[in-house]
């Protein structure tokens, strides 16, 4: 019994951490992008984000409830599962270990970020290009972010190999290398997107 609600439980954060999360990234990054073309197209597309009807409806459900239960559960993963790549160093268990780690940075990251944008602009901040100018303005925030975003980006890219098979997607031996590909390409694309949109903002 205890074994299937495990096996649910990690079902589900599996696919929470794919849809909506990964969505979410995708969409989070597709936006700040606008800030490569200037600061007032950046500010247009947080002014269409901000109109969106019933905002904050969408983000608890579709955001931050799956966020906060694959965060959660991905916790309880990182600090009991056992790696082996000390003793087998395959390339694949260092990518188990390396999604854990990342897993915890990211959790980091974005409980900084969500506080340091959403919470300010709930307690009347302006969400704009200034806003995160300002933010990326010292050198140590730039870092922290620049780490932030890899962390989060190898995170989601990474998952989705584990995604894959854990759902049946990918069964065989070549399909798991074939994914191992994609999701490397997907990471790099990404990681020049939020490059980009950091490089925007100073």
């Amino acid at each position: 019994m205890a074994s299937n609600r495990e096996y649910v439980h990690r079902r589900l954060h599996s696919l929470f951490g794919v849809i909506p999360v990964g969505l979410f990234l995708i969409v989070h990054l597709t936006v700040n992008y606008f800030a490569t073309r200037g600061e007032s197209s950046f500010n247009s597309a947080i002014g269409f984000m901000e109109g969106l009807p019933f905002l904050i409806i969408l983000e608890i459900v579709l955001i931050f409830l799956p966020l906060l239960y694959h965060a959660i559960y991905g916790l309880y993963i990182a600090f009991t599962a056992a790696p082996n790549n000390g003793r087998l160093g395959y390339f694949r268990n260092w990518m188990f270990l390396l999604q854990r780690i990342t897993g915890v940075i990211t959790l980091i990251f974005v409980a900084w970020h969500v506080w340091e944008t959403r919470i300010a602009y709930a307690l009347g901040t302006a969400l704009n290009f200034q806003m995160m100018a300002n933010i990326l303005s010292s050198p140590f925030m730039f870092w922290f972010y620049l780490i932030g975003v890899l962390s989060t980006i190898f995170h989601f890219s990474n998952g989705l190999w584990s995604f894959a098979v854990s759902w049946g997607i990918t069964v065989s031996p070549r399909s798991q290398r074939i994914s191992t590909y994609v999701t490397m390409v997907i990471f790099v694309l990404l990681a020049i997107i939020g490059i980009r949109d950091l490089l925007a903002f100073v």
